[in-house]
């Protein structure tokens, strides 16, 4: 199956910064043109756009739909909300992100409302170091003043010490409630760059003191959090240590971010409890009813019950039928990728296939490369891919991918004729059922199984299915298949880079050997 045609435009974010950006395809509608612009320019505040009207010489007029745009646009964002950066210090017992804004006037251009959402970015690749208060800022910058004169370290004080770690520690708070151990060394170590006054004598990297004072400061903090009702560290409460509850191990069953999560657990919005959001989920559920449902209203509701839909996938693990008759809205296509990027923070669709596009060429390669039973199983599946159309290479690189990585494919891709045979895939708990008279790479209906039930269906292919099952494995907290597992922390770690965690030696790899 042919795809669209890439939509090329020229943004115009401020006077010196004018891009070129390239869509993998036209836009549908205003907000998915307006939520891919904030993904891809990590926009942290609303605006509106206007665009070159040729009818009009080129003058700007705003945009009020994606069909008045001409081929290769010029579009200029205009924005609307001053907003606090995501980094602002935690200080209300209840605490609301900074991206938190009445927006109502704005309701039908936003993709998202952050109304019900904690956290905007993941942790960066290079950590700033935060402005402290007006007296510790004087007394470091004194401080580096007299060790660039003469090399002399500041004298830190019981109290100077605690202000430092205190301001870190809301920052470190605001991307990760449970940051690692090799997380926090970069930020030591950007602390001793940023104030060299602060380098610790005898230390090989002047800051291993700051490292360890900063694990423990990061945990005191992550503490008072907890007595503040944060949710996100509360559902851990009495699972650490000598005082867990019920007598298990210290790390037993800790529920926190694993797969790249920036909102894993948010707060309820600002002045809703249970009862408001269990309303307008069953506002959800009646509109679904309907025969054409309001998009607008699905998306306003769905942002805004976020919050108690974490809490039930989270902490109460509902079985996936108990889901479906709960939030029938969310099995959509259009709902997993706006779900996806409240979690996580990201365009599904762009980020997926554009990794996946990126990585092809080598990955082809490498199939044809392979010898012994993967190599022949590669060649079966090179035998089937019958164009050199995109969705086919696709096809072949997703059907490929499982074989070079030692995973089972056969027990997460079920092919079948009868689509009415349930029996066939009771028994799976995620895969993806295509349904073909003659089984092919691109078959000709594809399906989502989870827990032994069709979920989703009639998706346009079968790297489309791919994507949407992989945003709904984020949205309803699944387990990764096990027969798949390294394939998707594949995708998952190399090709979308989401998640700090360690990786497998076999996906280390091929990692190498793609060096993409």
């Amino acid at each position: 199956m042919a795809l669209q045609e890439k939509f090329i435009l020229r943004v115009i974010v401020s006077e010196g910064d004018i891009r070129k950006l390239t869509m993998t395809t036209r836009p549908d509608t205003l907000e998915d043109l307006i939520g891919w612009l904030k993904g891809t320019l990590q926009a942290n505040y609303n605006f509106v756009l206007q665009y070159q009207d040729p009818d009009f010489n080129n003058e700007l007029c705003n945009l009020e739909d994606v069909s008045e745009l001409p081929d290769k646009p010029t579009i200029k964002i205009i924005p609307m909300i001053e907003l606090v950066p995501v980094t602002r210090p935690v200080e209300e017992p209840v605490e609301q992100s900074s991206l938190c804004s009445d927006a109502s006037s704005l309701a039908d251009t936003e993709i998202l409302s952050n109304s019900s959402l904690d956290r905007s970015a993941p942790w960066p690749e290079v950590f700033e170091i935060p402005k402290f208060s007006v007296d510790v800022e004087y007394r470091l910058r004194q401080g580096n003043l007299l060790y660039l004169r003469d090399g002399t370290h500041l004298k830190v004080t019981k109290e100077l010490k605690h202000d430092i770690l205190q301001k870190l520690a809301e920052v470190i708070y605001a991307f990760d409630a449970y940051p690692k151990k090799e997380d926090l060394a970069p930020v030591a170590q950007a602390l001793v760059e940023t104030h060299p006054c602060l380098k610790e004598a005898g230390s090989p990297s002047g800051c291993v003191g700051w490292k360890n004072s900063l694990m423990f400061k990061v945990g005191n903090y992550r503490a008072k959090m907890r007595k503040l009702g944060r949710l996100d560290v509360t559902i851990n409460s009495g699972k650490r240590g000598r005082y867990s509850t019920n007598g298990d191990p210290p790390n037993k069953d800790i529920k926190k971010p694993r797969k790249g999560e920036i909102n894993f657990l948010p707060q309820y919005p600002e002045g809703l409890d249970d009862q408001n959001l269990e309303a307008a989920r069953q506002v959800l559920v009646n509109e679904m009813i309907k025969a054409k449902p309001n998009r607008s209203l699905i998306k306003k509701e769905m942002d805004m019950t976020f919050a108690l839909r974490r809490k039930e996938v989270v902490t109460d693990k509902p079985a996936i039928t108990q889901i479906v008759q709960r939030w029938p809205a969310l099995f959509s296509e259009r709902e997993v990728c706006y779900e996806f990027t409240r979690v996580v923070g990201k365009n599904l669709k762009d980020n997926f296939f554009e990794a996946l596009d990126r990585f092809s060429p080598n990955l082809m390669d490498l199939f044809r490369k392979k010898r012994g039973l993967s190599g022949q199983l590669l060649t079966d599946l090179l035998h089937q891919t019958r164009t050199t159309e995109p969705t086919d290479i696709r096809c072949f690189c997703l059907r490929g991918l499982p074989v070079v990585l030692g995973d089972d494919p056969s027990a997460f891709f079920k092919t079948y004729s009868d689509a009415t045979d349930k029996d066939s895939y009771s028994e799976t708990p995620v895969g993806i059922l295509c349904i073909d008279e003659h089984p092919q790479l691109n078959p000709s209906r594809v399906s989502i199984v989870l827990e032994g039930s069709v979920v989703m269906e009639e998706l346009a292919n079968l790297p489309q299915a791919f994507c949407v099952l992989f945003g709904l494995i984020y949205a309803l907290h699944f387990d990764y298949p096990k027969c798949m597992k390294s394939t998707f922390l594949f995708i998952q770690q190399v090709m979308l880079n989401l998640g700090r965690g360690e990786q497998k030696p076999k996906i280390q790899s091929l990692k190498s050997q793609l060096s993409v």
